[in-house]
């Protein structure tokens, strides 16, 4: 079992540690509800220096980062950020993943670099899946090992951030970096980015420097309440705004068409990995599609749990599912037959020897007028 660089200080934090991705992880420190309160509310901090990074760098990297991911790279202005997804051979999503331009001022001239960063689950695949499509004048490099990746989320992120850097951090816009000095440690990349819906930041340090910018966050934050947050809460978090997780919403049997992913699909690529299937897929028309859900009883919908119509037929399965702490009911989202997915429309999630009655919605379920519906 792997671990971060940051193991022991949850260790010393009592953390309830668990197997994620192959890395034993924080699931939770004071509780998960505790922890989503203080994330949408004031800001908690989490590891997940788990996550994957590859560096992509040379006269075509370009190319290469645009045959394989849906989204267009091409738009991308040096410190921008963009949410992609690696299409397979039968158009379902081998990871989904965010794309950095990076600054190019360390490149020879002619030159582009990116950063790909992925999900852990899947590092081994995607580096061996962009290493093997790599016919172009670009070098690949897996940095994840030496890059460790600390998530301070929420509203008054900010402001503890701004304590420990000169960087303007209200100018680094959502889905855009900067690179800098973050408590004395340099080389820091400061990302308006995550996966909670309450802003904050994303920070990458080298794994040496990890734990001193860990401990300079908890100590400076105690006056902003801040909590640590571990991937219990980070769980609910992303649920709430309707986020997919790769290995329950999205894998590689789903299109990211069925997956409501549309929008960081463009078809009008000159060309990129399965194109043609999903254009295909367009055009025909999709058989089912990712909805949300509300239920109005107290448990839980989980993962695969049947979906029902009102006359009692499977009509879809459950994918992801939790009791929402912002608006204090059950939440859940899966793939229903097109027919069915209606805004609206009722439906039943069928556990065991029980069907309990629920409603199609619009995403995200919890927004700041806290109006899930």
């Amino acid at each position: 079992m792997k671990k971060t660089p940051l193991f022991e200080r949850h260790l010393l934090a009592n953390a309830r540690m668990a197997p994620f991705a192959g890395y034993d992880m924080p699931i939770s420190y004071k509780g998960i509800n505790e922890e989503h309160h203080a994330v949408r509310n004031n800001t908690g901090l989490f590891d997940v220096s788990h996550m994957g990074e590859f560096i992509v760098k040379g006269k075509e990297a370009l190319l290469l980062v645009n045959e394989l991911t849906s989204n267009d790279a091409s738009v991308l202005a040096q410190g921008d950020i963009q949410y992609s997804c690696f299409p397979n051979d039968t158009g379902g999503i081998i990871d989904d993943l965010l794309v950095y331009r990076l600054f190019e001022d360390q490149c020879s001239e002619g030159e582009q670099a990116f950063m790909l960063v992925v999900n852990a689950s899947n590092i081994e695949k995607d580096f061996n899946w962009v290493k093997n499509h790599n016919h172009f004048d670009t070098r690949l490099i897996d940095i994840s090992e030496k890059t460790a990746l600390l998530a301070l989320q929420g509203p008054k992120a900010i402001q503890l951030l701004q304590e420990l850097t000169d960087i303007d951090l209200a100018k680094i816009k959502y889905y855009t970096f900067k690179k800098g000095t973050v408590a004395g440690i340099h080389n820091v990349v400061i990302s308006a980015t995550g996966y909670t819906g309450a802003g904050g930041f994303e920070l990458y340090v080298e794994d040496h420097n990890a734990l001193a910018l860990w401990d300079i966050l908890v100590e400076r934050g105690q006056k902003y309440d801040l909590q640590l947050a571990g991937l219990g809460c980070r769980d609910t978090l992303r649920l709430e705004m309707g986020y997919c997780l790769y290995g329950n919403d999205i894998d590689d049997t789903t299109s990211p068409l069925e997956a409501g992913l549309g929008w960081i699909t463009k078809l009008d690529k000159a060309r990129f990995t399965q194109k043609e299937y999903l254009l295909h897929q367009k055009e025909k028309g999709l058989s089912r599609k990712l909805v949300a859900f509300i239920l109005e009883d107290r448990r839980v919908p989980r993962h695969d749990y049947p979906i029902l119509n009102l006359n009692g037929e499977v009509v879809g399965k459950v994918t992801s599912g939790t009791m929402s702490p912002s608006l204090n009911y059950p939440i859940g989202m899966g793939y229903i037959d097109l027919a069915e997915a209606k805004i609206g429309n009722n439906i039943q999630i069928s556990m065991g020897n029980k069907s309990l009655p629920g409603k199609i919605v619009k995403l995200p379920f919890w927004n700041k007028k806290n109006d899930g519906n």
